[in-house]
C-alpha cells in the first residue's frame, strides 16, 4: 500500500508560544484517498495542513511526504511541486491581471517550457469548467469562480496530492457546491489525493476519511458514517452533524426505524421504504 503522507509523534509549537499546537500527530494518508479534517477553531487543523508540504516542520517527530522528509531543506522545493494547497481566501491567491496568466504563474516558476506551460493551462481550465473565462480579469468572477482557478492553478504544476485548508469558507452555497464538484471529480476520475479541512459537515460525508481534531490531537477518526454515528461526543467537541444525519436521530427518538443517514439520496431511499411497508 502507497501512502504519500505519513507523520510519526508529529508535535509543534510556534516560536512565540510555549504550548504545543499539535500532540503526537499519527497520521497515514494513502494514494488517491480523500481525506476530511474537522474540528473547532483552533484545533490544529491549519497548522497540520501547513504541514504537509513544508510551510511548517515539526518540533518533534517526523512528516514524510511521497517518501521525502519535510526537514529536509534541500527537499521543500519538490515537496511544494507534488503537494498544492489551496488556501481560504480566493483573493489572497491570485497574482495575475488574467485569468489563464495566473494559471501559467506555477508552471513558469517550476521552468516549465512555454508550449508545455499553454497545454498545462488549456487542461487546467477545462478541468475546473473555466476555459471560457480564460482570458476574463479574475476580478470580474464570483468567489466560487475564483477558488476554481486557484484549484487550476494548483493543476497546472501536476501536483500528485491538493490540500485544501478551509477553501470554501469564504464561498455561498453554489460556489461551495460547484468548487467541490471540482474536488471529487479530481479525485474520483483524476486519481488526485485529497486533504479537506472544512467546518462544513455536508462536505465531510464525500469523505472516504474523516478525521476530527481537538487541541492538538485527532481525536477521532473513521469513515464519515462511523464518525458522524458519535453525534453525542461531536456535540461535546463543538461541532455540528451534518443536518440529515441530525433528522434521522430525531426520527429514530421518536420511534421511525433509520439507519445512519449521510446524504439526501439516503434520506430519500429510506424514506420510500419506509412507505412501501405501510
Amino acid at each position: 500500500m502507497e501512502y504519500q503522507v505519513i507523520m510519526e509523534g508529529l508535535c509543534f509549537r510556534y516560536s512565540d508560544q510555549e504550548e504545543m499546537v499539535l500532540r503526537d500527530i499519527n497520521l497515514k494518508v494513502k494514494k488517491g484517498e480523500f481525506v476530511v479534517i474537522i474540528g473547532h477553531n483552533g484545533s490544529g487543523k491549519s497548522t497540520l495542513a501547513k504541514h504537509i508540504n513544508a510551510l511548517l516542520v515539526p518540533s518533534l517527530g517526523k512528516v514524510e511526504v511521497m517518501g521525502m522528509d519535510t526537514r529536509d531543506p534541500a527537499k521543500a522545493w519538490e515537496i511544494r511541486q507534488r503537494v498544492g494547497m489551496v488556501f481560504q481566501n480566493p483573493d489572497n491567491q491570485l497574482v495575475a491581471a488574467i485569468v489563464e496568466e495566473d494559471v501559467a504563474f506555477g508552471p513558469e516558476n517550476q521552468g516549465v517550457p512555454t508550449a508545455e506551460i499553454r497545454k498545462r493551462v488549456d487542461e487546467a481550465l477545462r478541468e475546473v469548467g473555466l476555459y471560457e473565462y480564460r482570458t476574463h480579469g479574475p476580478h470580474l468572477l464570483s468567489g466560487g469562480q475564483k477558488q476554481r482557478v486557484a484549484i487550476a492553478g494548483v493543476l497546472a504544476m501536476r501536483p500528485d496530492c491538493i490540500v485544501l485548508d478551509e477553501a470554501t469558507a469564504m464561498l455561498d452555497p453554489r460556489g461551495r457546491q460547484e468548487f467541490m464538484e471540482v474536488v471529487r471529480r479530481l479525485n474520483k476520475q483524476e486519481g488526485k489525493t485529497i486533504i479537506h479541512i472544512t467546518h462544513y459537515m455536508e462536505e465531510a460525508v464525500q469523505a472516504d476519511r474523516v478525521l476530527v481534531m481537538d487541541q492538538g490531537r485527532i481525536v477521532l477518526e473513521g469513515t464519515p458514517g462511523e464518525v458522524f454515528s458519535k453525534a453525542g461526543r461531536l456535540k461535546e467537541l463543538g461541532l455540528d452533524v451534518p443536518a440529515l444525519t441530525e433528522l434521522a436521530l430525531k426520527l429514530r427518538k421518536k420511534g421511525v426505524q433509520l439507519p445512519e443517514i449521510l446524504t439526501e439520496d439516503e434520506m430519500v431511499v429510506e424514506l420510500c421504504r419506509l412507505k412501501s411497508q405501510t
